[in-house]
């Protein structure tokens, strides 16, 4: 399923506009090359979407084996890119039901606020490295 050697993996809804903004910000400022990604729709994001709760269908975080999904997804790839972004972090203290809630507001509008693509985005030659099928 994923190599030993990968402790971090980000899976995204490919056809998703902010999404792949997302991606393509978080490979930008991935100074460690830390990150790894693959798109839901893929073989590897499909395996990993059907043993998730059904409304899981714009962020996953596989981090050291830990599977992580919406705002908290989010709050630690935040923090493991690194400071500034690792300030974000202080908003884990909130309960999780209300950061959800904020994320699943954004996640539900994403398409009608930034559009979708019809397939998913195929990544420049310098950055297809990150990314499994």
């Amino acid at each position: 399923m994923i190599k030993e050697d990968i402790k971090q993996l980000i899976l995204f809804d490919g056809i998703c506009n902010f999404c792949n903004s997302t991606v393509n910000f978080i490979i930008k400022k991935d100074k460690k090359d830390q990150f790894k990604f693959a798109s839901l729709q893929s073989a590897l994001g499909q395996t990993f979407i059907h043993k998730l709760p059904s409304n899981t269908d714009s962020i996953v975080y596989i981090r050291n084996k830990q599977v992580l999904i919406k705002s908290t997804a989010a709050l630690y790839i935040a923090q493991d890119l690194g400071y500034p972004y690792k300030l974000l972090a202080i908003f884990k203290f909130l309960p999780t039901s209300w950061r959800d809630c904020c994320y699943d507001y954004i996640a539900k509008n994403r398409y009608r606020w930034f559009g979708k693509k019809d397939h998913c985005e195929i990544p420049s030659a310098q950055n297809r490295k990150k990314f499994i099928s």
